[in-house]
């Protein structure tokens, strides 16, 4: 557990400091989120810690998850007040906003998305409003009741086909995984005959209309563009964690029309040991798919699963130019499909 809170928690304070003082510590932020933790995963770059047993308790992991998600609120509201009430610079603004996003689509996404599948209420609601903080709410009842169902298929929004670049796959999803959510949760709600103000739309909305007054409140107009644009780049990141993850990967329909169990076969895995401590093992990305409720630690890595080249935040880089992107991933694709 060491690793896992040295990773996620160290971020904090530097973007803390980054936006309290800029300068060097908007520097250093950025740094640790790209440079350190890319150079760390090639200087270690075979080492796969094995997995905690899967059968054991990890009190220490929630608790770790509890600090992440209210250390994500907070920072939010610190930055959000500072490029409003304290300008520090275009050059350290936009420093700060671009590593405080990339922390907050890398860690707070992949600690959000513990939390959702955890069977405490508290532990899930705390999930739900780090991602209604993103302005990404739905994806609270679309990754839990669509994904992980739907998945390596062409009715999963999340799931990009073969030949689909990021920039034409991240408004289809985006907006694919709101409708199925709520289509999901309508229905259910109709099943179990509950009004519609027992809607989770209706939090995930209502919430996100507050967090953008409130960023009004505390930054004005200045603070509201800054807060739009850090949600944004945070997006950005969580769709391309999606994307790279599941990439031309899809489950095959049997003799009698059904189609294949979910398994190894059916996520990019990412071995490197740093990012994955960053990530909360995100990128052991097909043991989550086999064992959703399986808490982080126990994760491991799947030999029967394709792997990536380089690590997911790499990877998640390297789509943001499809063309690159294509040449690199199409044919170790058709190299899985055809298999």
């Amino acid at each position: 557990m060491f690793l896992f809170a040295f990773a996620t928690l160290l971020p904090l304070p530097l973007l803390a400091l980054a936006a309290l003082q800029g300068g060097v510590w908007v520097l250093a932020a950025l740094l640790y989120m790209t440079v350190f933790t890319y150079l760390l995963d090639q200087l270690v770059v075979t080492a796969q810690p094995r997995a905690a047993d899967p059968a054991a308790e990890f009190p220490a992991a929630d608790a770790l998850c509890v600090v992440l998600g209210i250390g994500h609120l907070a920072l939010l509201a610190l930055i959000v007040w500072t490029i409003g009430q304290r300008p520090l610079g275009l050059p350290s603004t936009i420093g700060l906003v671009a590593a405080a996003g990339l922390y907050f689509g890398q860690v707070s996404n992949s600690n959000a998305h513990e939390l959702i599948h955890k069977g405490g209420r508290g532990l899930h609601r705390l999930g739900q409003w780090v991602y209604i903080s993103m302005l990404y709410g739905h994806h609270t009842s679309a990754h839990v009741l669509i994904h992980h169902r739907l998945v390596a298929t062409p009715d999963d929004p999340a799931t990009a086909r073969l030949g689909e670049g990021f920039w034409a796959y991240a408004p289809r999803a985006w907006i694919g995984a709101f409708r199925a959510g709520m289509q999901a949760e309508t229905a259910r709600l109709d099943r179990v005959g509950r009004s519609t103000w027992h809607h989770p739309y209706v939090v995930y909305l209502g919430g996100g209309a507050a967090m953008l007054i409130a960023a009004i409140a505390l930054g004005g107009a200045r603070g509201f563009a800054g807060y739009l644009a850090l949600v944004a780049y945070a997006q950005v990141q969580l769709l391309l964690s999606d994307y790279v993850q599941h990439y031309g990967l899809m489950r095959k329909t049997g003799p009698d029309g059904k189609l294949e169990p979910v398994g190894a076969r059916h996520s990019w895995n990412a071995p490197h040991w740093f990012s994955a401590a960053l990530m909360l093992n995100a990128p052991r990305h097909a043991d989550h798919h086999a064992h959703p409720a399986r808490p982080f630690p126990a994760l491991n890595i799947d030999t029967a699963s394709p792997t990536l080249p380089r690590s997911l935040p790499a990877m998640a880089s390297l789509a943001l130019i499809p063309p690159l992107w294509r040449r690199v991933m199409d044919r170790r694709v058709r190299r899985w499909t055809q298999a």
